[in-house]
């Protein structure tokens, strides 16, 4: 039995149950005053515009240099996947790990993933509601690794600045890969999991 059947809404901000009053959606929390609905508006259609602009930039973020490091006046731009392969040749696999851990199976994880929860919210895929909801929190909890990548190299190019000696200088690729990260931790943020518990037959918030 979902809180929505009992006539319960709960405040996202300060998670207060309040009694639905009949015929408004949108009504004030009695504890802080934010507005409490039955569910997020265009939840779903605001996180599939979210999630489908964070799998185009996906595309560069992988293809595109996402830093070049400078020794005495010559530089070598790196992909991510060629900046793990280097990584590898230079015998530091745990970093490499780390690497193509934060970089390549995160985000990937975090695309799929999303995408199949809407999906089988939306399609009646014989995802159970249980299932649903692991899949969403593990999404929520390996977001955060995702800005690992973003973090190294942020710390790279403002410590490694001695002139034509050595630098490091941030690609477009890292702006692409900062942008997939900032896209699905929203996309995530703007789905309402109150969906998952719905019965799809009668909620009408699945259009």
């Amino acid at each position: 039995m979902r809180a929505i059947d009992a006539g319960i809404l709960i405040c996202v901000e300060c998670h207060q149950l309040n009694r639905l009053e009949q015929g408004i959606d949108g009504q004030s929390c009695t504890r802080c005053g934010a507005i409490v609905r039955v569910r997020r508006k265009d939840s779903l259609k605001r996180t599939w515009a979210l999630l489908v602009t964070a799998a185009l930039m996906y595309i560069p973020a992988n293809f595109l240099p996402i830093m070049t490091v400078y020794s005495l006046g010559k530089g070598q731009p790196d992909t991510i996947m060629s900046g793990v392969l280097e990584l590898i040749h230079y015998d530091m696999v745990p970093i490499a790990l780390v690497v193509f851990v934060a970089s390549i199976l995160v985000p990937t994880f975090k695309l799929v993933g999303i995408t199949l929860l809407l999906y089988s919210i939306q399609r009646k895929q014989p995802l159970s509601a249980r299932q649903r909801g692991w899949m969403y929190r593990f999404i929520e909890w390996i977001g955060r690794w995702s800005m690992l990548d973003i973090f190294v190299i942020t710390v790279l190019v403002a410590l490694v600045n001695f002139g034509s000696l050595a630098k490091i200088e941030a690609g477009f690729g890292a702006v692409a890969f900062c942008s997939v990260v900032v896209l699905t931790m929203l996309a995530a943020v703007t789905f309402d999991p109150r969906l998952i518990w719905d019965n799809t037959e009668s909620d009408n918030d699945h259009d």
